[in-house]
């Protein structure tokens, strides 16, 4: 087994909330998508340490007004949270809630890849977690301060009439937060339940409560708490798994300021029945992991693109014929997005005002990586009308960007930026402003290379603009601090982007897209 230094953090970007689960040698991730579509991405490794793109469950969730960012409307902050991922009789089950419907859904598919059926479980389970019981009985555990375990029907449709229905764990009113996030277990005979909590005077613990039976009481109490010296960011949430030998692992996440939260790995031994997390409850900075496939290429789960991906390729892709680390922010009008794999470009059009970043439709978006990473897109601006605005973002609910734009003596490239003066991270749940512009610059014709960097090591988080200027960088308009606010609840994103603030129906094309990964 492999030993490397350092092992985390894995993946290195946003994949909040994860739950993982192995089928034969194959290990799957899911992780919280909140409002970006295609949604409910999963993810798969051979290691636990590696990780590729294999899934989106679903394209479109109800396609309401809000998911559509249809009449002021948006679901920033709400969308999917927390899926449980499971597999059972050959079959992969997902159930989630989205906090915009206030509805919990079930997926399921024989194969990881999809096709994904859905239904819907009677109820509203937050931050669930299914348990299939050897008895063919099945259960879902759920809650937040007070965790619930309840029976479901066969068909998992809802609640089964006369079945267990019962609080198993209860927390004080005092924490701030109380425990949630489940992960439910039945191993050698006994029931395991795995929450995040945030005692009085603590940072996020992971905690652990255990019984014999489901009728018996839960029992335990915290089980990890260590920030791995990261500005008492504790590490928390997630799930355990088993590799084929019989070694276990636990994935959860850690809060890495505006990068989002990222997942970190550690071991799980068991002492008498009890889980030890990691070192007597401190996370070992290098550690054993599974060999895996040690041959194998992982595709990255960000990335550079020339747009040019073929017609078969686009199909199997699963992101609306993008590239599988593409996604929308909220669902999109796909009539207004044109690929051109030929002349390798994008074509985004408005088809409706909006008044600043946040309200426009069809931005295209990917992950930002810690400690820092940049991106630069070439753009022409050659049918933006007035008013508009073009570019590349770095989305957030307190946003910056670097965009073209057209005034009535020709076209302009800009920076902006939208302030939001409260220091809570609850930051705000509408945006009706517009962007402070500042800097700007008159564009001699019609195309420019447009670049956008983020600086995340130490929690510094801040992030710099500049263009390409006869091959080298000239930065353009101040750096920008970035934060990760729970208005939004995703870490900060590179993003295509255009708008229209006085007339629809202008466009702008985007093309060879540039993503470079800074080394720690």
């Amino acid at each position: 087994m492999p030993d490397i230094a350092p092992i985390n953090p894995i993946t290195r970007t946003d994949y909040p909330d994860p739950d993982v689960i192995r089928v034969g040698d194959t290990y799957y991730m899911v992780s919280t998508t909140m409002y970006f579509m295609p949604g409910c991405e999963i993810l798969r490794s051979y290691d636990l340490v590696h990780w590729e793109h294999a899934s989106y469950v679903y394209d479109r969730l109800d396609s309401t007004p809000a998911q559509r960012m249809e009449g002021g409307k948006n679901i920033y902050g709400q969308g999917m949270w927390a899926a449980s991922l499971k597999y059972h009789d050959g079959i992969f089950y997902i159930c989630f809630v989205a906090n915009d419907t206030h509805k919990t859904y079930l997926y399921r598919s024989e194969n990881i890849a999809g096709p994904w059926k859905k239904s819907e479980i009677r109820g509203f389970y937050h931050d669930n977690s299914i348990l299939f019981d050897d008895d063919g009985r099945i259960y879902i555990v759920y809650g937040n301060r007070e965790i619930h375990l309840t029976e479901l029907t066969p068909d998992l449709g809802g609640p089964k009439e006369g079945g267990i229905d019962r609080v198993i764990v209860r927390d004080d009113d005092d924490a701030p937060l109380g425990y949630e996030g489940s992960h439910f277990y039945k191993i050698n005979g006994r029931y395991y339940l795995f929450l995040i909590h945030i005692p009085r005077n603590s940072g996020r613990t992971q905690a652990c409560f255990s019984a014999d039976s489901l009728t018996a009481e839960f029992i335990g109490g915290e089980v990890l708490d260590d920030d791995r010296g990261y500005f008492h960011m504790g590490v928390a949430q997630g799930g355990i798994v088993d590799t084929p030998e019989g070694n276990w692992y636990a994935m959860l996440f850690q809060d890495s300021g505006a990068v989002g939260r990222i997942p970190i790995l550690m071991p799980v031994t068991w002492e008498n029945g009890t889980p030890v997390f990691g070192d007597q409850g401190h996370i070992p900075e290098t550690f054993s992991f599974p060999e895996g496939r040690p041959e194998y290429t992982y595709a990255p789960l960000v990335g550079s693109d020339d747009f040019r991906m073929a017609s078969d390729d686009q199909e199997k892709s699963g992101s609306f014929g993008f590239r599988s680390f593409w996604q929308f922010n909220h669902e999109p009008e796909l009539s207004l997005v044109k690929r051109d794999p030929a002349a390798g470009s994008v074509t985004i059009t408005s088809g409706r005002l909006s008044r600043n970043l946040v309200q426009a439709p069809n931005t295209l978006t990917q992950r930002t990586v810690w400690p820092g990473c940049s991106a630069v897109v070439t753009v022409c601006g050659r049918n933006l009308r007035e008013g508009d605005y073009a570019g590349l973002c770095l989305l957030e609910s307190a946003y910056a960007f670097i965009a073209l734009t057209r005034r009535e003596d020709g076209l302009y490239f800009v920076t902006a930026r939208r302030i939001i003066d409260t220091p809570s991270i609850w930051g705000i749940r509408e945006d009706n402003e517009e962007a402070e512009e500042t800097a700007c610059r008159k564009l001699e014709g019609d195309t420019v290379t447009l670049g956008a960097a983020a600086e995340f090591m130490n929690m510094k988080d801040e992030g710099r603009f500049f263009f390409m200027n006869g091959g080298a960088q000239e930065t353009f308009g101040p750096a920008v601090q970035l934060r990760f606010r729970l208005d939004h609840f995703t870490g900060v994103r590179f993003g295509l982007f255009m708008f229209s603030t006085k007339e629809a129906g202008g466009s702008s094309v985007f093309s060879d897209f540039v993503y470079t990964v800074n080394d720690e």
